[in-house]
């Protein structure tokens, strides 16, 4: 597949998951400010590079023009236990560029696990993409959208039970992801 083809899946994933399904209440105010970077990098430290360069970019750029990076490396960290174990890389580099408390990083891979669940529990599903994904945030927008939605700390629960709801087969009707 293509780098047009990926980055259409994952936009098409953003639309019908994560705005369509509400799991982010937050993504839809933002949608046509979001970059779609894809990384063709092979290597967790090719990856690495190309994160730092994206830091960069979105720390520069006018939250009007890039409110938001997503990341996309198709061809590393496939395995998600590689890739959980990268993030620790992905918070030095944040830190190493001095952007800790300015932008954070928020991870998304199509094995998604969270600790202690099953690898086929419905609410990992919250958490899967279409391909490995670093989600590139600024805190400082964070900040003002959970400011101004009311219970905010509830989202993840909510988000659980939006895919208890849907269940596995509804998962499959959605026809984004592959479902385990």
């Amino acid at each position: 597949m293509g780098t047009e083809e990926i980055v259409e899946a994952t936009k098409e994933w953003l639309e019908k998951v994560v705005i369509g399904l509400n799991l982010c209440p937050f993504a839809k105010p933002v949608q046509n400010r979001i970059r779609y970077a894809f990384s063709g990098a092979e290597t967790p430290e090719a990856l690495q590079r190309d994160l730092a360069e994206e830091l960069r970019i979105l720390a520069a750029a006018d939250p009007d023009e890039i409110e938001t990076t997503l990341l996309i490396h198709p061809r590393v960290l496939t395995d998600f236990l590689d890739y959980n174990d990268f993030l620790d890389v992905a918070d030095d580099t944040l830190a190493d560029l001095e952007l800790v408390g300015e932008i954070q990083i928020a991870s998304f891979h199509p094995e998604y696990q969270f600790a202690g669940t099953g690898p086929d529990d419905v609410e990992n599903y919250t958490n899967r993409s279409p391909y490995p994904m670093l989600h590139l945030l600024r805190e400082a927008s964070v900040d003002r959208a959970v400011a101004a939605f009311p219970d905010a700390s509830r989202i993840y629960e909510r988000n659980i039970e939006t895919l208890r709801a849907l269940g596995h087969e509804g998962w499959r009707r959605l026809g984004i992801l592959k479902d385990r």
